[in-house]
């Protein structure tokens, strides 16, 4: 199983990026994917996550702002992140489990079997 996550960058406050998540394998679109970040010298922390089996999982701090979506077809996740803040400034991973994971556990890192290597996003004010 292989991730690779890609479109990370430096955007401007209030301005809009989209992070894309390539995943390989015969069971990809069967299984939850979800985006977590981590800021130095802060943990990892969950940022959203989906499935075809449940609606999507989208933490607190950036809900109403950031949207979780995946092409089945193309066994791609995405994260569109639109007016972000400085305090979204970190390292994106995604992240896969082999079939389903009972929704009030998305959010644990502790779940997830593979995870991409992560794309830098920086944030300016």
């Amino acid at each position: 199983v292989q991730l690779q996550a890609s479109g990370g960058g430096l955007v401007q406050a209030g301005g809009s990026l989209r992070l894309s998540c390539a995943t390989s394998g015969r069971t990809a679109s069967e299984d939850d994917m979800a985006w977590f970040r981590q800021a130095p010298g802060l943990e990892r922390e969950f940022v959203a996550a989906i499935s075809r089996w449940s609606p999507a999982t989208v933490a607190d701090s950036v809900k109403g702002r950031f949207t979780v979506s995946r092409d089945y077809a193309k066994n791609t996740l995405y994260l569109q992140m639109n007016s972000p803040k400085s305090e979204d400034t970190g390292v994106y991973y995604c992240a896969r489990r082999s079939g389903r994971i009972i929704t009030s556990f998305r959010s644990r890192a502790e779940v997830y079997e593979f995870w991409g290597p992560g794309t830098q996003v920086t944030v300016s004010s």
